[in-house]
């Protein structure tokens, strides 16, 4: 009997589902699924709702019995699991920085325009650098590459140009320091049935604790805050060989005039993740900046 793996039908997503088919090492046939984001490309992420336009219809073909396991850019995923569904492995974790194509961030022209849809992008780059303007750039890698020449610079994540052999193409890998990376950014998520005990099984060893810990603590500091695309928000983990995570996250303002930092460290993920949130929301002025973006914080 075959795996049946759903994935999106671009470029990344094809080799993302690919791999976990390579580390499964069982037979496997692609699922392909057109999504909401696929559909609607010439819309901005955020305008849509933002989060889960690009896993909401791969997610069904599981629940509804056409495939068995998902595989997602992690960094898609909501912050809360779908009913029905368990996250059930996330491998290895790519770069999870983000890569700025044709010129390096200091050798962009002032005034120059920068092609991103990303508030969580704009926000940052306009706060290091308020001269720059920006564009709405959509699609998926091939297609912002191409993209790429009407702009000064663009941003894209870097591990999607590594795993499709692009890296060449990168003229700087953006230090956190300068640009928090999207949550969960650079991980895989694979997620199938919860009654699935043989999916699940299958899945368990291709599980890496440390990429688990890290994303588990993001997708926490996310659900705190209760947003997603629509947030300028971003957060970074880090796991020790002792198992300690430590995580900075980033809640701005849409113009990048305001940029909130807070940092943590802990043994529960979790935990860990829901703390660093509640520092920003009450301590460092993050629930009135959410409330100025019209967004609601999750209870």
């Amino acid at each position: 009997m075959k795996l049946r793996v759903a994935t999106r039908g671009s470029a990344l997503a094809r080799w993302q589902a690919e791999r976990i088919v390579e580390l499964v090492g069982a037979p496997a046939e692609l699922v392909v699924v057109s999504t909401q984001g696929d559909e609607r490309a010439d819309v901005p992420i955020h305008a849509m709702g933002g989060t889960g336009v690009f896993v909401k219809e791969v997610q069904h073909a599981v629940l509804d019995g056409r495939a068995d396991v998902a595989v997602h850019s992690a960094k898609d995923l909501p912050s809360g699991t779908e009913p029905g569904l368990v996250l059930a492995a996330v491998p290895e974790r790519g770069d999870a920085r983000d890569a700025i194509v044709g010129r390096s961030l200091d050798d962009v022209p002032t005034g120059g325009q920068v092609g991103t849809g990303s508030v969580r992008r704009r926000a940052q780059l306009a706060y290091v650098r308020p001269d720059l303007t920006f564009g709405e750039l959509r699609g998926n890698i091939p297609t912002r590459l191409e993209k790429a020449a009407a702009f000064d610079a663009v941003v894209v994540a870097a591990a999607g140009l590594d795993r499709l052999g692009l890296g060449d193409r990168i003229a700087e890998r953006l230090d956190p320091a300068v640009m928090v990376p999207q949550v969960a950014q650079g991980a895989l998520a694979v997620e199938c049935r919860a009654d699935d005990a043989g999916a699940r099984d299958l899945l368990a060893p291709h599980d890496d604790p440390k990429a688990r810990a890290a994303v588990t603590a993001e997708r926490a500091y996310l659900a705190r805050l209760g947003g997603g695309c629509n947030l300028p928000c971003g957060a970074l983990a880090s796991v020790a060989d002792d198992g300690t995570v430590e995580l900075e996250a980033l809640l701005a303002s849409l113009d990048g005039r305001i940029v909130l930092r807070a940092t943590g460290s802990g043994r529960d993920p979790d935990a860990l993740g829901t703390e660093v949130a509640e520092r920003l929301l009450t301590e460092e002025g993050g629930a009135m900046l959410i409330d100025d973006l019209g967004e609601t914080i999750a209870p």
